[in-house]
C-alpha cells in the first residue's frame, strides 16, 4: 500500500518551496548549477610577475573587475601563492580535517589562494568534515554568542530590560535595529544602558543606515559594527553605490575610533539583488571573504544572513552555508556564523541547522539569536528566538557543549529587568527626554513581549530619539546621568566599555570581553590538535550548563505528591491486617499494590487519585459477584511481579498488579512473569474507565471467560520524553521501600466517597 501524500508535512504548507537554481543560471535546465559549483565558475589559477598578480582565476589583469583587482592587490600573498596554488585541492581538504596538520600552516596557505581555489578545496568536504574542520580552524578557542534585542514598538524601556536579560544569559554581543529608522538614537541609548546592568563587557551595535550608524558609534553608544556589506559581483556593489575601497574606508573609520569592525556577506545576497552572474553561491562568497581579508577587518558576519532562507531552499544550500563559514575562519577572520535569519519553519531543520555550530563552537555561534520573541524581532525572526531559548540551553546540557549561554533563574531576570528599567527611566528624566510612569515601568518588567506592555509608542520614541541626536547627547552624558541618579555601578560598567575604545585592545581578531578581560585569538588561540586539546568544557562550566530551570529530583517528586496527601486521606483509608494468606475460593481475586501506593505516592502519572483507581477496579470485580482482596507487596515494586504474586495468592489464580504511577497488569498464577494476560503500560494516558474495564476483565478471567483485552489507545505521544524522568524517580521511591523476603500484607480499604 502506498501512503497518501497528505500524511506528510509538505514544504508548501510553510510556503517553503525548493528552488532550482539552474533556472537562474541559463536556459538549459541540465547545466549543472548548484550551491557549490556552476559551469560559469572560473577554474583556479594565478600568475605572478615581479610580485604582482597579473592573472587571477583565469582573468588577465587588464580584464579585472574591481573585486579581482582588490583581491589581487590586498589579499593574495605573492610569496605564498605559487606554493599554495600548486597544491592538489583534495590534499589540502584532507589537511583541513587532519588533526596533525596545525592550523597555522593552513592559514598561511589560505593567504596565497584565490577565491576559486578556496571554494574548490572546501567543496571536497561533506557536512561532517566541514563541522570538524571549522572546530579546528576557528581563530579563538572559547566560543561565544550574539543576541538580537529589539521590539515592535522601539520601546526604550523594554529594550533596556531585554538587553539586561540578554547580558545575564551570557551573550557577548547584543545588536539592535528599529521599526522606525529615526528611532535609532533612542534604541542605542536604551541598549547601552541595559547592557551595563549586572556586569560589564557586553559589546553593542545599533544596525542602521551606514552614515547614521557611524555617527552613533562616534557618540560612543556602540562598541562594534558588522553591517558593512560586501558582495561577490561588481554590479551588486555599484547598485548600492559602493566599491571595495569605499567599504574599506568605512571599516577604517570605525577602527580608527576604537570600534570593533566586521563586514557582512553571505550566500544568496547577489541572487536576491539579481546580479549573481550565474556563478555558484560558494564561489561568490569566497570572493567576498578574500575582499574582507584584504580590507583588514577583524572578521565577518556570514553564513547566508539575509540570504539564508533562499540558500536553504537550494540542494546542498545548508552545507554551503557551513562551507562559507569554514572559508572565513580558514582565512583567519573572526566569524559570526549566521544562524540569525529564520531559514525554515520546520523545527527539525532548525535543530539540524544549529547543531554543527553548537558542537564545533564558533566565535559567535549566532550573529543574532533572538533573545526576544519572534514578533518583537525587528530583523525578522532569528533561527533561534525567545520561544526556543530554553530549548537551546537544554541542547547545551544534552551535548555538554558550550553555546555561550548560561541558564538564568527567573527571580534574577526580574531583578535585572527592574534595575534596567529604572536606570533608563532615570537617564531620560535626568536629561529631560521623558518621564516614564510607574505603570509603564511595571508593565515592561513583567512582559514577555511588547504585546504585554503599556509603555512608549513608536511616535513617543521618535521625539526622544530626535532630541538625543539634535542635542548632541553622547555616552559621557549618559554615564554622568546614571551616576547622578545613583546608578553608579551601571555608570562604571558603561564607562569601562568606552575606555576600551581608547586602548584598542578589543580590536584584536575574535575579541570579546569575559570577566573584565579581553579574550581573543591573540591570548586565547584555538590550539586544537585532537582529543584533549582545544576548547574543553571545564567542570565549573559544566555545572553552569547543567543548571537549567525545572530540573526534577526525588525531593521535588515527594514534595508535589505530599500536596495531595490530605485530599487523598478524605477519600480512602488503608488498614494493615497482617500477613496475607493464600486464597482457596474460586471467587477470590487479589489486587496487588506497590510499596509506596497510598503511603508516599497518591496520584497516577495521569493525575487520577489512587483511591479512584482502586475503587473503580474493586467495583468492577464485585459487580460480577466476585470478592476482591487488596494486598500490599514489599518484596518487589515491579508491575509484572506484583501481578504474578497477586495471582499466586488468589484462590481464582487471577490477580491484578498496580504501581502507584498507574502501570497495571492482569496476571495468572501459572504464567511466566512477563507473559501476562493484559498490560496497561502507558499510565499517563490511561483513564479511569480503562481501570474499571481492567477490573471487569480480571473478573471475567476468574470466571473462565475470554474477554476482549482492553487496549489503551495512543496517538504517538512522546510519553518517554515527557514522563520517564519522573517515572524513574517514582520507581526509586517505590524500590526504596522494598525489603527482600518481606511477607505480603493484607490491607483493608475503606473508601469514604468524600467530594474533593
Amino acid at each position: 500500500m502506498i501512503p497518501k501524500l497528505n500524511r506528510w508535512k509538505r514544504f508548501a504548507d510553510w510556503d517553503e518551496r525548493p528552488l532550482r537554481l539552474d533556472k537562474f543560471a541559463a536556459e538549459d535546465p541540465a547545466n549543472g548549477f548548484s550551491a557549490f559549483s556552476s559551469p560559469a565558475d572560473p577554474k583556479p589559477g594565478i600568475a605572478i610577475k615581479g610580485g604582482r598578480v597579473v592573472s587571477l582565476d583565469g582573468v588577465l589583469e587588464h580584464d579585472y573587475d574591481m573585486i579581482d583587482r582588490f583581491i589581487a592587490r590586498h589579499h593574495i600573498d605573492p610569496e605564498v601563492a605559487p606554493e599554495a596554488m600548486a597544491l592538489d585541492s583534495a590534499t589540502v581538504a584532507r589537511w583541513l580535517v587532519d588533526m596533525n596538520v596545525p592550523r597555522e600552516k593552513l592559514v598561511r596557505l589560505a593567504h596565497g589562494m584565490t577565491p576559486a581555489k578556496l571554494a574548490e578545496v572546501v567543496s571536497q568536504l561533506n557536512a561532517l568534515e566541514i563541522a570538524f574542520a571549522y572546530s579546528k580552524m576557528r581563530a579563538r578557542k572559547t566560543p561565544g554568542n550574539q543576541a538580537h534585542v529589539t521590539n515592535a514598538k522601539d520601546d526604550p524601556l523594554q529594550l533596556a530590560a531585554d538587553a539586561a536579560t540578554a547580558v545575564a544569559f551570557g551573550f557577548d554581543e547584543i545588536e539592535t535595529t528599529m521599526r522606525v529608522s529615526r528611532n535609532a538614537w533612542s534604541n542605542a541609548v536604551a541598549c547601552a544602558v541595559g547592557g551595563a546592568v549586572g556586569r560589564w563587557g557586553t559589546l553593542f551595535q545599533c544596525s542602521s543606515e551606514e552614515a547614521e550608524e557611524l555617527r552613533i558609534a562616534m557618540a560612543g553608544f556602540t562598541s562594534y559594527a558588522e553591517t558593512v556589506s560586501v558582495y561577490g559581483t561588481e554590479k551588486s556593489f555599484t547598485d548600492g553605490d559602493d566599491t571595495p575601497w569605499s567599504k574599506a574606508f568605512l571599516a577604517a573609520a570605525y577602527a580608527s575610533r576604537g570600534v570593533k569592525m566586521r563586514c557582512t556577506s553571505g550566500a544568496g545576497s547577489e541572487l536576491l539583488m539579481g546580479f549573481h552572474e550565474a556563478k555558484s553561491l560558494l564561489y561568490l562568497e569566497a570572493r567576498c571573504l578574500c575582499l574582507q581579508r584584504g580590507m583588514g577587518v577583524q572578521g565577518t558576519q556570514n553564513g547566508g544572513i539575509d540570504g539564508a532562507p533562499l540558500t536553504a531552499t537550494i540542494p546542498g544550500g545548508v552545507r554551503e552555508l557551513m562551507a562559507e563559514n569554514l572559508i572565513a575562519v580558514w582565512l583567519d577572520l573572526e566569524c559570526a556564523s549566521g544562524n540569525d535569519a529564520r531559514s525554515t519553519e520546520s523545527e527539525i531543520r532548525v535543530g539540524a541547522k544549529i547543531l554543527p555550530y553548537l558542537i564545533a563552537g564558533s566565535d559567535l555561534i549566532c550573529s543574532g539569536m533572538g533573545s526576544i520573541l519572534k514578533y518583537d524581532n525587528s530583523f525578522n525572526p532569528s533561527l533561534i528566538n525567545g520561544e526556543e531559548l530554553e530549548d537551546y540551553l537544554v541542547l547545551q546540557r544534552d551535548f555538554e557543549a558550550d553555546g555561550g549561554l548560561t541558564p538564568l533563574p527567573e527571580s534574577r531576570a526580574i531583578e535585572l529587568r527592574e534595575r534596567a528599567v529604572e536606570a533608563i527611566a532615570a537617564v531620560f528624566e535626568e536629561l529631560g527626554l521623558s518621564t516614564p510612569t510607574e505603570d509603564m515601568k511595571t508593565s515592561v518588567v513583567y512582559a514577555s513581549g511588547s504585546d504585554d506592555t503599556r509603555s512608549l509608542t513608536p511616535r513617543d520614541v521618535s521625539f526622544i530619539s530626535e532630541a538625543i541626536k539634535e542635542r548632541g547627547i553622547t555616552v559621557i552624558d549618559v554615564v554622568k546621568a546614571l551616576a547622578n541618579r545613583g546608578f553608579r555601578e551601571e555608570a562604571e560598567n558603561l564607562l569601562n566599555v568606552v575606555k576600551l575604545r581608547l586602548s584598542g585592545d578589543y580590536l584584536q581578531t575574535s575579541a570579546m570581553i569575559r570577566n573584565g578581560r579581553i579574550v581573543s585569538a591573540v591570548n586565547d588561540p584555538n590550539d586544537y590538535l585532537g582529543p584533549g586539546s582545544g576548547y574543553r568544557v571545564s567542570e565549573e562550566r559544566r555545572l553552569q550548563l547543567n543548571d537549567i530551570r525545572d530540573v526534577l529530583d526525588q525531593k521535588e517528586v515527594l514534595r508535589s505528591e505530599a500536596l495531595h496527601e490530605k485530599d487523598e486521606a478524605r477519600h480512602i483509608r488503608y488498614r494493615n491486617l497482617g500477613p496475607a494468606a493464600n486464597g482457596s475460593a474460586n471467587d477470590d481475586v487479589v489486587i496487588g499494590i506497590s510499596p509506596a501506593f497510598g503511603l508516599k505516592l497518591y496520584r497516577t502519572t495521569a493525575g487520577h487519585r489512587l483511591s479512584e483507581v482502586l475503587g473503580a477496579m474493586l467495583d468492577a470485580i464485585q459487580a460480577r459477584g466476585l470478592k476482591a482482596r487488596v494486598v500490599r507487596f514489599r518484596h518487589t515494586a515491579d508491575t509484572s511481579f506484583l501481578g504474578l504474586s497477586a495471582a499466586r495468592l488468589a484462590g481464582s489464580g487471577i490477580g491484578i498488579g498496580i504501581q502507584a504511577k498507574g502501570t497495571a497488569v492482569i496476571h495468572q498464577r501459572d504464567r511466566q512473569p512477563h507473559n501476562n494476560l493484559e498490560l496497561f503500560s502507558n499510565a499517563p494516558i490511561t483513564r479511569l474507565e480503562h481501570y474499571r474495564a481492567l477490573g471487569a476483565n480480571a473478573a471475567a478471567y476468574a470466571l473462565g471467560e475470554m474477554p476482549e483485552p482492553i487496549v489503551v489507545p495512543q496517538r504517538g505521544e512522546a510519553m518517554g520524553s515527557r514522563y520517564h524522568a519522573r517515572v524513574a524517580l517514582i520507581y526509586a521511591i517505590e524500590t526504596g521501600l522494598t525489603e527482600a523476603g518481606a511477607a505480603p500484607e493484607e490491607v483493608e480499604v475503606m473508601l469514604t466517597g468524600a467530594k474533593s
